[in-house]
């Protein structure tokens, strides 16, 4: 049986493009997928903080590009990306949620709803108020969700999977990992990810 993790946080734009076309992978290779909600700032904090000097001072050529680029894999994706007003989004409450979604068989929906209502609507995904307006578009109940995101169980969990990512030699999101060991950072991997659960299906 293959494992197949999925380590994500729902404020990174690459993040998107990946979890909108990963789903027909998994369906392909019939995988049950681990998601692993996690704080990608957590990451950078730990062990890429250089992102941060790259975006106060980007290279133009380089940042124009990378622009063109999200837009032409977002064409591809079949979604649609604007940059948000408010970039970087504290993602905090967005992802105990999504530990809590998962639990509750409601983590793809809740996603989803985070994901468009950042890069395709403008909305501050920080903010309770839109957070609580997901939810209750997810049929989840605010109040309850809200109390259990400021549980230590909540909030140790998703501390938890941030910390295994690193651990693992992971530096962001998105990240998949095949069979423990075998890692694939970024949207443009997903055909690399395609290609060895097709070498691991005809090996099995």
């Amino acid at each position: 049986m293959i494992k197949f993790e999925f380590f994500f946080d729902c404020s990174s734009p690459w993040t998107y493009l990946a979890f909108s076309r990963i789903h027909s992978v998994i369906e392909k290779y019939n995988i049950e997928p681990i998601w692993k909600p996690i704080l990608v700032g957590g990451v950078f904090n730990e062990v890429n903080k250089d992102i941060y000097a790259q975006r106060e001072n980007p290279n133009p050529r380089k940042f124009k590009y990378s622009r063109k680029d999200m837009q032409d894999w977002a064409e591809l994706a079949n979604i649609k990306i604007m940059w948000p007003s408010i970039f970087p989004v504290n993602a905090v409450k967005m992802m105990r949620i999504a530990i809590v979604a998962e639990e509750e068989n409601k983590l793809i929906e809740f996603a989803n709803f985070c994901f468009k209502s950042y890069w395709e609507d403008d909305l501050n995904v920080g903010d309770e108020g839109v957070l609580e307006k997901i939810l209750i578009d997810c049929d989840m109940d605010p109040s309850k969700i809200f109390e259990l995101i400021e549980s230590d169980k909540i909030k140790n969990k998703l501390r938890k999977n941030t910390e295994n990512l690193i651990e693992r030699g992971g530096f962001g999101s998105p990240t998949i990992f095949i069979n423990d060991t075998d890692m694939y950072f970024g949207n443009d991997r997903i055909e690399l990810v395609d290609y060895k659960l097709s070498k691991l299906k005809k090996n099995s």
